[in-house]
């Protein structure tokens, strides 16, 4: 494919507000006052020639875009599994997924703790649970990070991360737990009114795609949306968030399927998977992509997917 029609087909795969018709964000300069972020979620490394190839594709890939994005936004799920496999294996993903980092990107990275990012939920073992790296600390401690959830804040913007794979039952559910929530509350108190806020979970707070990835609807035609696949607590969230007007979008990885909702004043963008269909080409007719993010001082948020 010749370097036009791969700009035009990767403008016409993006989805956001304020791209104009036949612009791109990879051949747009930034204004000086906009923030430009690259958003790669479920990379899902693990010892394999086809992981370990693909994950040094799409790093050098946003490393080497000539008007990219300074800094990344890594939205969990790092490694293949950790929450059903031992200590060596989880430990040999995590090794495949530094080494990899280390030799390919040179951008500042921000890390969102995702569900196969955690450790030892669906082992056997009933004294895994002892163990000091169970749960989120092996991820903590991979990501350098001191706590689950956290802020930062850049130009006219604060972007806040949060936890949203809690256990449950061996399993998994959506939501983020009560200390969060008042932790939450406190960080739009907190934020100035004149500041936007964009809040990134692993998992979607609101999604079209979470209706979308089963392969039929129930036996009595209800629609499959699994407590694993959105927020649970969406509802208490958005009432939360309707008392914020600063609050912009909401970003999320998880379903490995893109979409772009508009609720109550606020987008919320599902951004495919690195890997795809877990190296295994395209998932859903959603090949392998990151998204590539522009966020102005005015508030707009414009969105680009980047099928590298």
């Amino acid at each position: 494919m010749d370097r036009r029609k791969f700009i035009q087909n990767t403008a016409l795969l993006g989805l956001g507000a304020g791209i104009a018709p036949g612009a791109s964000l990879l051949t747009t300069k930034a204004k000086p006052s906009a923030i430009r972020m690259a958003f790669m979620s479920d990379f899902h490394a693990k010892p394999s020639a086809t992981s370990e190839r693909g994950m040094r594709k799409a790093l050098r890939h946003v490393n080497r875009l000539r008007l990219g994005p300074q800094f990344i936004v890594n939205g969990g799920d790092a490694i293949m599994d950790g929450m059903a496999e031992d200590r060596t294996s989880t430990a040999e993903q995590w090794e495949v997924w530094n080494s990899v980092l280390r030799d390919e990107n040179k951008l500042p990275i921000y890390h969102v703790i995702g569900n196969h990012d955690a450790w030892g939920w669906q082992l056997k073992d009933p004294t895994v649970k002892s163990d000091p790296m169970y749960n989120k600390a092996w991820a903590m401690k991979e990501y350098g990070m001191s706590e689950r959830y956290y802020s930062f804040g850049k130009k006219h913007w604060n972007f806040i991360v949060l936890d949203s794979a809690q256990e449950n039952n061996g399993g998994y559910i959506a939501k983020i737990d009560d200390v969060q929530f008042a932790w939450l509350e406190a960080q739009l108190n907190e934020t100035p009114p004149d500041q936007f806020i964009c809040i990134i979970s692993h998992i979607p707070i609101v999604s079209f795609c979470a209706a979308m990835y089963a392969d039929e609807n129930q036996a009595n035609g209800d629609w499959r949306i699994s407590r694993a696949l959105m927020h649970v607590d969406s509802r208490k969230l958005i009432s939360l968030f309707e008392k914020y007007k600063n609050i912009k979008c909401c970003l999320s990885g998880h379903i490995h399927l893109v979409d772009a909702v508009e609720y109550k004043g606020i987008q919320y963008f599902c951004n495919g998977a690195v890997c795809g269909n877990w190296w295994n080409g395209p998932f859903k007719g959603f090949a392998p992509a990151y998204a590539l993010f522009e966020f102005d001082k005015d508030g707009t948020v414009t969105r680009e997917m980047v099928y590298y």
